[in-house]
């Protein structure tokens, strides 16, 4: 428990810095003279150039653990915000954040690798991820406002230096507190013989995939985290662009902070992990479609408030999928699942804020990230799922 203890401590400050940087970076680009459409391909570039970092995660966190990833990630993540601090022109800023988003893509794999190894039980599994989600959400329900206040008292280099040294630090601590776990291959029977005490040991009843493939999961699946990603992303760019945010960066902070309390609202409810995470996937897809659909139309609720139903949704979705996923693996493939996990997530994140930057003008882009999501979820046909392979968790 220590280990998980340590891991959800790094992850806190981690995710605080890198989640403080988002109302902030598009009024920075807009400083340096970007336009609009300039930003939606530098956040989706930032996006895109996780996929390689995703692929090469799958295979290296599971040959050599998930602990030199989690380190090298954070660390390198500082030293490219210590130069972003010094950059003049959009182009600076484009080439680091399209070096930073690869070198970000090892992170998550990672982390949830070693998560999911910790789990003694499917049920453990989940509360180990929803812990996850938890920790994510908490670091960024005031990061967002922390950010903007830090470039409102002492301006954006300033502020970028900080959260650098921030990084760079948390990731030379890893070093020491981060206790790696080694998961040996299974054998053609799903035991794991000799494995680390704090490993994964779960029954094998069925309910996963005993020779470590994902057979539970169709290749459909992954478009509900691509469509989860893409409208994420809109929400990130349109955000700040709208004529709340656009009042004060501070304002535009607490804006972002209302998605992470809705979030962290369903994430300490935490009788959910007791339901399917199939059916707990489908219908926060669903509710979080519903709400974007409500902004493009323009329904009374006021934007805070649609805002923290999309949270909720978020906090939803997120643990539901790790669980499921995690639930149909074998412990020696989870940093493939969960790289494929971050692969169309990245795919999603560079289309979203691409789209709405050339359509904005046209369409509402909130509606796009309405009929992406709903797209996502009419290709999750129950029909196609093996939710046989998947009961709803149990135990303690």
């Amino acid at each position: 428990m220590k280990t998980a203890i340590w891991l959800y401590l790094f992850m806190f400050v981690a995710f605080f810095d890198l989640h403080a940087q988002y109302p902030i970076l598009t009024p920075f680009a807009i400083s340096l003279g970007a336009a609009p459409m300039f930003i939606g391909w530098m956040m989706g570039v930032y996006s895109i150039t996780h996929l390689p970092g995703n692929v090469l995660a799958g295979f290296w966190v599971d040959r050599y653990g998930s602990k030199p990833f989690i380190t090298l990630s954070l660390m390198l993540a500082g030293v490219l915000l210590l130069f972003q601090s010094g950059v003049d022109n959009p182009w600076q800023l484009l080439v680091i954040r399209s070096i930073s988003g690869f070198v970000l893509a090892f992170l998550s794999p990672a982390c949830l690798a070693m998560l999911a190894k910790l789990g003694r039980t499917r049920s453990h599994q989940g509360k180990l991820m929803a812990g996850n989600g938890l920790v994510h959400t908490l670091a960024s329900v005031v990061s967002p406002a922390a950010g903007a206040l830090l470039v409102a008292k002492f301006g954006f280099t300033a502020s970028f230096t900080v959260l650098g040294w921030a990084l760079i630090v948390i990731g030379a601590l890893s070093i020491v507190f981060i206790r790696d776990i080694r998961t040996p291959a299974a054998s053609a029977g799903g035991s794991l013989p000799h494995v680390h005490p704090h490993a994964v040991r779960l029954p094998a009843d069925g309910t996963g995939a005993r020779d470590g493939s994902a057979r539970g999961i169709p290749w459909l699946f992954y478009g509900v985290p691509l469509a989860l990603a893409c409208s994420q992303g809109i929400l990130f760019f349109e955000l700040p662009l709208m004529k709340a945010s656009m009042q004060s960066l501070l304002t535009s902070g607490l804006l972002f902070s209302m998605v992470s309390l809705g979030a962290l609202f369903t994430l300490s409810l935490l009788f959910l992990h007791r339901y399917s995470p199939f059916m707990r996937t489908a219908l926060g897809a669903l509710g979080l479609a519903l709400a974007f659909f409500g902004l493009a139309v323009g329904w009374p609720i006021p934007l805070a408030a649609s805002l923290f139903l999309i949270g909720m949704a978020k906090g939803v979705i997120f643990p539901a999928m790790a669980t499921l996923l995690a639930s149909v693996s074998a412990a020696n493939r989870y940093g493939r699942v969960f790289s494929l996990l971050s692969v169309s997530s990245s795919i999603g994140a560079f289309i979203g804020p691409i789209v709405a930057g050339q359509l904005r003008h046209a369409v509402s882009p909130y509606f796009i990230a309405f009929v992406v999501l709903m797209a996502a979820l009419v290709l999750l046909a129950p029909g196609k799922f093996r939710t046989a392979d998947v009961p709803p968790a149990t135990g303690s």
